[in-house]
């Protein structure tokens, strides 16, 4: 099938005004689009209208639930945001905050929303504090039910209190690319798989009849090996004793 992304950027700095982070982003929608994925305008958050909250409108012109929309009409959700404190920005927490209306809301297999899509993630700033944003969105975007691949994180940390931000680099760092290429090509892999076990279906909440369920396209499953425990005699320092080595072999 053909896949769809969707690019968030966390900066507290509102359009036309440049982001370091939007530059991140770009290197991941240069590597989508080269991997045959669509990808659709980025989502500035700042520039919205996003209220508190943890539901999926929490009215008075909140504008969350068209973004919202976006997210889930995409497999692959790219969530960028620069570090403030070490920590993410006040706005990546507020999308976190948002998307935890999703763990309430199950179908009749105990899937959230989000279920069969994968979540990257892309952060910028100075000095440290990378791995650990990374380590914040990790678990947050697993827990309203994203997917993470291996090697989902791409970033650029300057130097300590230093005055450069990534957007003002002449070249982007060859590991930064490389990185941000490989956590593409994990991202996409996993996507495909995903689509292809249980492709991308439309959310309609909680309660989902079995007849919308059934009417759903279906791939027939993956194969899975069956496997059953082996023991192969190992050598011993010692030649009175005798050990085996337990394994796990397909069958």
């Amino acid at each position: 099938m053909d896949l769809r992304a969707c690019l968030l950027n966390c900066t507290l700095k509102p359009s036309p005004a440049a982001s370091s982070t939007d530059a991140m982003l770009g290197l991941f929608r240069e590597g989508l689009t080269s991997q045959g994925v669509t990808v659709g305008d980025t989502l500035r958050i700042v520039d919205h209208r996003v209220a508190p909250g943890v539901s999926h409108d929490e009215g008075g012109g909140d504008e969350w639930p068209s973004i919202e929309e976006q997210i889930l009409a995409a497999q692959i959700l790219v969530f960028g945001t620069p570090i403030w404190v070490g920590h993410p920005a006040s706005t990546a927490q507020r999308v976190v905050e948002r998307l935890d209306a999703f763990i309430s809301e199950t179908d009749d297999r105990g899937q959230m929303p989000t279920a069969d899509r994968v979540a990257l993630v892309a952060v910028v700033g100075n000095e440290d504090g990378a791995h650990h944003v990374g380590a914040e969105l990790y678990q947050a975007l697993a827990d309203v039910g994203f997917t993470i691949p291996a090697n989902g994180q791409a970033y650029w940390v300057g130097p300590a209190m230093g005055s450069t931000d990534f957007q003002d680099l002449d070249e982007v760092p060859d590991k930064v690319r490389s990185t941000a290429s490989t956590a593409v090509a994990n991202g996409v892999h996993l996507a495909r798989l995903l689509a292809g076990e249980a492709p991308i279906r439309p959310w309609a909440g909680a309660g989902r009849s079995d007849s919308h369920v059934a009417s759903r396209q279906a791939s027939p499953p993956m194969s899975l090996l069956k496997y059953a425990w082996t023991s192969a005699p190992v050598s011993s320092h010692s030649p009175s004793r005798s050990a085996t080595r337990q394994s796990l072999r397909p069958v």
